[in-house]
């Protein structure tokens, strides 16, 4: 798939700067909330802990499942959301597999839930609907692991998005390997609980799909997570709103793209930007030899 491959495209020095400055412009456009109203519901009242953020109105929407990571409420990611349905998509994200000792096959089955959820169940005032082929995967650590699972079971998903993946049981990165969406997946350079080159570069590599690695400076493992949360003592990281800010603008493209069909946002798929370099897997595994 153009625009989104495993390594970056060689260009032109005039065209590779129009085109690094329209990426850079494209990220600073997509950290602003989107020009929709958001309504917040509680997946609970159909039979799922956890939480829905949908735009005003609209027909047809992109939905996305957003895994929260270990020990993590979902409410931890809750600008993420918002923002994610100021833009035009159902962003939902179940507050389930919250203990010490989670369920990660269990957690990507509420993530596909969560899905079926949003798509066949009223939101609001009945001005909201979700349309069954643009659907998405979301997650941050075992959340992001979880994501993989949940769509390597699923065709229907369209395109998954990560920020710190971490392995899982069973393995994400096997799972990867039946995945043919698209997949980008951000990496934190300071993460001591998932670094990339166990957890985010393999499930990359393995990705049958196409599928995008990119790393963010000076972000740790919880640097995507808002708030403060007693689990801070146990989880290396604290939250870091340069990196929220990035995230919410890429995930925000990557679906945009790949749910509804849109161009507009994919110059910046396509670009490395200084806040979330891509990574050319093909040229590290060159040098590793």
């Amino acid at each position: 798939m153009v625009g989104l491959c495993r390594g970056e495209q060689r260009r032109g020095g005039s065209s590779n700067l129009r085109a690094m400055a329209k990426a850079k412009q494209l990220l600073e456009d997509l950290t602003f909330a989107g020009p929709h109203e958001v309504l917040r519901g509680d997946l609970a009242l159909v039979g799922q802990p956890g939480v829905v953020y949908t735009p005003k109105e609209g027909r047809a929407l992109p939905a996305v499942a957003f895994g929260h990571g270990w020990l993590q409420p979902a409410g931890r990611y809750r600008e993420l959301l918002r923002h994610l349905a100021s833009w035009g998509i159902v962003a939902a994200a179940p507050s389930t597999q919250r203990g010490p000792l989670p369920s990660h096959r269990l957690f990507a089955d509420d993530l596909l839930s969560t899905l079926e959820m949003v798509t066949n169940v009223r939101l609001g005032p009945g001005a909201i609907s979700v349309d069954p082929l643009k659907l998405g995967l979301a997650g941050h650590s075992t959340g992001g692991g979880a994501a993989v699972l949940a769509a390597a079971k699923a065709p229907a998903v369209r395109a998954v998005a990560t920020f710190a993946p971490a392995q899982t049981i069973p393995s994400a990165s096997r799972a990867a390997e039946q995945v043919e969406c698209p997949g980008m997946h951000l990496a934190a350079d300071d993460d001591l609980v998932a670094p990339a080159q166990g957890n985010a570069e393999v499930i990359t590599r393995a990705w049958a799909g196409p599928a995008q690695l990119r790393t963010l400076p000076k972000a740790s493992h919880l640097a995507v997570a808002e708030g403060s949360h007693w689990s801070q003592l146990l989880v290396h990281g604290k939250p870091h709103r340069a990196t929220q800010r990035t995230v919410r603008a890429l995930f925000t493209a990557f679906f945009l793209t790949h749910l509804t069909g849109t161009d507009k946002y994919r110059p910046l798929l396509d670009e490395s930007v200084k806040a979330a370099k891509i990574v050319d897997l093909d040229e590290k595994e060159k040098a590793a030899h």
